[in-house]
C-alpha cells in the first residue's frame, strides 16, 4: 500500500470512519472508498463503487464484480455504538438487545438513582450531563443516539450535540404532539435546519406497547437505517 493511502487508512480507523481498501490482485493497484469519497490510483466503475459501499455498510469484505481483473474489497470498520439518553425501563430492555446485535452500548443519565449498575448490569453508564457526555464520546458516523428520558431538560441538551454530529441515527421517544413541541424548542435554539434527522416517534411501527416491544422496534429501525442506501433505498 502506498504511504499516502496508508496514512489515510490509519486516520479513518482512528476516527472510527468505515473505509474499504479495494485492491486489483493482478498488480496491487488500490483505492480507498468511504461513504463520501474515493482516493487512490485504482479507477472503479460506478457499479463497483456502489458494491463496495454496500459491502462497507454490512462490513462484508469480498470480491467485486470486474471484467478487468480480480478486485477484492477489504472493509475496515469498528463496532457501532448506541448511546441511550435516560436510564428508563426501555433502556433496560434495549441495552442488552443492542449488545447482542453487536453494538457497544452507553447509557447517559445524570440522575444517579436511575443510572446504577443494578438496573443496567454489564452496561457502560455515564452520569454526566447529556451534552457533556456526547461531546466526550466524540459522536461519529458509527454512532446512534436515542433519547428516552422524555424530559426536555435531558433530551434537548443531547440533541444540541447529536444533531450537529455525523451520527447515523438519532431517535426520540414521545408522541407526535410531544415531538411537535420538541421541534419548536429546537428550532428556537437554532437547530431548525437539522431537526429532520430525528426519528420520532422512535422505532418501527410494530404495534407493541411494552418496554421490551418498544425496544425491539427501536433496534429494528436503527439496524434498518444503518444498512440503508444513502439515496434512501434499503440495501
Amino acid at each position: 500500500m502506498k504511504a499516502e493511502l496508508f496514512v489515510r487508512l490509519l486516520a479513518a480507523r482512528q476516527a472510527r470512519d468505515p473505509v474499504a481498501v479495494v485492491t486489483r490482485l493482478a498488480d496491487g493497484a488500490q483505492a480507498l472508498v468511504d461513504a463520501r469519497s474515493i482516493e487512490g490510483e485504482l479507477a472503479l466503475s460506478d457499479a463497483q463503487i456502489a458494491e463496495t459501499r454496500q459491502r462497507l455498510r454490512g462490513n462484508r469484505s469480498g470480491p467485486l464484480d470486474s471484467a478487468d481483473g480480480a478486485l477484492f474489497a477489504r472493509c475496515h470498520t469498528t463496532a457501532p455504538r448506541l448511546v441511550l439518553i435516560g436510564a428508563v425501563h426501555i433502556a433496560q430492555a434495549l441495552a442488552p438487545m443492542a449488545a447482542i446485535a453487536g453494538f457497544e452500548v452507553i447509557v447517559v443519565d445524570p440522575r444517579r438513582a436511575f443510572a446504577t449498575a443494578e438496573r443496567l448490569p454489564g452496561v457502560s453508564v455515564s452520569t454526566a450531563w447529556p451534552d457533556e457526555a456526547l461531546t466526550a464520546l466524540a459522536i461519529d458516523a458509527q454512532t446512534a443516539v436515542v433519547a428516552l428520558s422524555h424530559d426536555p431538560k435531558l433530551d434537548d441538551p443531547a440533541f444540541t450535540v447529536a444533531l450537529r454530529s455525523p451520527a447515523f441515527y438519532i431517535g426520540a421517544l414521545g408522541s407526535k404532539r410531544t415531538h411537535a413541541q420538541r421541534v419548536a424548542r429546537l428550532t428556537e435554539a437554532g437547530l431548525g435546519d437539522v431537526i429532520g434527522r430525528i426519528h420520532a416517534p422512535v422505532g418501527l411501527d410494530l404495534g407493541g406497547r411494552s418496554p421490551a416491544e418498544i425496544a425491539v422496534s427501536i433496534l429494528a429501525q436503527i439496524i434498518q437505517v444503518r444498512y440503508a442506501d444513502p439515496a434512501g433505498a434499503a440495501s
